[in-house]
């Protein structure tokens, strides 16, 4: 078991006797932990705290909250990094031996710039829905400089977003999943949800892309 596992697994054991304040403290640890460059699957600290918070342990609104607080935290450092340090400081640490313990490398950063280089500014609200550049996102948009107070209103509008998902994942499994087969049972609907919202994603690209499309030719027609 890894150490990231490690954490998750004391958050979900150590519920019943951790402060709120603990509790939440953790939960924005982790997070930020996520949107940076570890390892730390954001389903399996969402939503098992939703599946608590429906037994009435704590607030899901407030799971929500520092979640996506922590996911601020965590781009931003990512930001920042890429901002002042620039591409060949970003490149050498994925490359690195900790980028590998981090299970990053640089064929995953060139592919969350490819991303946003393809789909601009909003990349950053829309990668935070998208497995394998979600932590990433953020680095492109250090990288060109983009506007830190956008950057930061579309990264929170995108993990807000994806954390919604998960806390009313964990709260329909509290009825119907018992504690022991809770964290399996989030990585397999997960990762159908995953796959439900990249197919949203793509839906909505090809219509602006369509509609685009269309409006150009009407334009010439026009001319």
């Amino acid at each position: 078991m890894s150490f990231i596992e490690q954490l998750v697994d004391y958050l979900i054991d150590n519920i019943d006797s951790m402060s709120d304040f603990t509790y939440y403290l953790y939960i924005t640890i982790l997070m930020t932990l996520e949107s940076t460059v570890f390892p730390v699957p954001s389903e399996v600290v969402v939503a098992p705290a939703a599946y608590f918070s429906a037994e009435g342990q704590k607030n899901v609104f407030l799971v929500i909250f520092f979640a996506t607080l922590g996911a601020d935290m965590g781009a931003s450092i990512n930001y920042v990094v890429s901002y002042y340090l620039g591409r060949p400081f970003v490149y050498r640490f994925a490359n690195s031996k900790l980028g590998k313990l981090c299970l990053l490398n640089q064929e995953k950063v060139e592919k969350s710039e490819q991303f946003f280089n393809k789909h601009g500014v909003t990349a950053t609200l829309t990668g935070r829905l998208v497995p394998g550049i979600r932590h990433l996102i953020s680095i492109p948009a250090g990288l060109v400089r983009m506007n830190y107070w956008k950057f930061l209103m579309y990264t929170t509008i995108g993990a807000c977003t994806w954390n919604c998902i998960l806390a009313a994942l964990g709260w329909y499994l509290n009825s119907i999943v018992a504690k022991d087969e809770l964290k399996a049972t989030v990585s397999e609907y997960s990762h159908y949800i995953v796959i439900g919202i990249v197919g949203i994603i793509v839906l909505v690209l090809a219509y602006y892309i369509a509609k685009s499309y269309i409006k150009q030719k009407n334009s010439k027609k026009d001319a």
